[in-house]
């Protein structure tokens, strides 16, 4: 069979290099470190019996030139990228493991609010520019923190932030409510978390119930002296309102690693002083990218009975 990676991280990983090959003498990566296009994507894939993908869209047009396709195995832990109804009517397996890279994410998340508090990420800036700022910010401990979205990140969130003594205010769509009394969690509303919380970060999926979620009107609804962090998915979070909202100090700052375009051209954007951005490695600590790799390798071993 053909097996095909998309994902230049996993590629370029010589632990996954390894392990693939052991299984797959065949497989074909991306050793370039090629970012597709729609077509592009297609002419790499259309041969095969199956794919590791990353945050590539695997959607029906695409589908439709892969008569092969038996699996699409995720590197990563977002599905939103992939269609699933057509997989499903096409009887494409999904191989997918949740929160295989929750530590990495929640550890970065954490280093935000820790940045964004202690002024960190400002003042490193200003005095590599000679401007000697001694403004320390405040401290994370004992702050109010809302958390959007309690899955496999936000529950290990959760568990790094206890030696901070943080208030935790906590808002999903499933009843966690037990959960919430064992780790002395407050459920709010969306609403709620973002008129009174400190930082609220979101850790939710993509898709059209959470597009667009933090606009124009939640951020004008929030503290001054709030923050804001997405380091979920792209879309979650209104970049024009979010602009708007840091230039006329409406929130006091940011913390962005997920983009609607990725990467995002909007340079005006990304060099605002009271904006943190990374280019989306929320999941990419060296342990996450293995684990990540490891699994989707996994999935395809255990589909094709090796």
């Amino acid at each position: 069979m053909k097996i095909v990676v998309t994902s230049p991280s996993f590629s370029s990983n010589e632990v996954l290099q390894n392990e693939i090959f052991h299984y797959f003498p065949n497989a074909k990566l991306n050793l370039e470190g090629k970012r597709f296009s729609k077509d592009e994507l297609i002419e790499y894939i259309k041969d095969a019996d199956g794919v590791v993908i990353g945050l590539e869209p695997i959607d029906k047009d695409v589908l439709e030139h892969c008569p092969k396709l038996k699996i699409v195995s995720k590197y990563g832990v977002g599905l939103n990228n992939i269609d699933l109804k057509e997989c499903e009517q096409r009887s494409i397996a999904i191989g997918w493991t949740g929160g295989v890279n929750r530590l990495s994410v929640s550890e970065m998340t954490l280093g935000y609010m820790l940045m964004l508090a202690r002024n960190l990420y400002v003042t490193s800036n200003q005095l590599k520019n000679g401007i000697w700022n001694k403004s320390g910010g405040f401290q994370l401990s004992g702050k109010t923190v809302g958390i959007i979205g309690v899955g496999f990140i936000g529950k290990d969130l959760i568990r790094l932030l206890k030696p901070f003594g943080c208030k935790i205010l906590v808002n999903d769509i499933i009843d966690q409510d037990e959960y919430y009394k064992q780790n002395d969690l407050i459920k709010a509303s969306k609403d709620e978390i973002f008129r009174s919380c400190d930082f609220v970060t979101i850790h939710t999926p993509y898709d059209e119930s959470t597009k667009n979620m933090v606009n124009q009107e939640i951020l004008s609804n929030m503290k001054k002296s709030a923050f804001i962090i997405n380091s979920a998915r792209g879309g979650i979070v209104d970049e024009v309102a979010l602009k708007y909202a840091l230039q006329n100090n409406i929130i006091a700052g940011a913390a962005i690693d997920a983009y609607s375009e990725e990467p995002p051209s909007d340079k005006e954007f990304l060099s605002l002083e009271n904006l943190i951005c990374t280019p989306h490695i929320g999941g990419n600590a060296k342990e996450a990218v293995e684990a990540m790799g490891m699994s989707a390798i996994k999935h395809l071993v255990e589909f094709f009975n090796l």
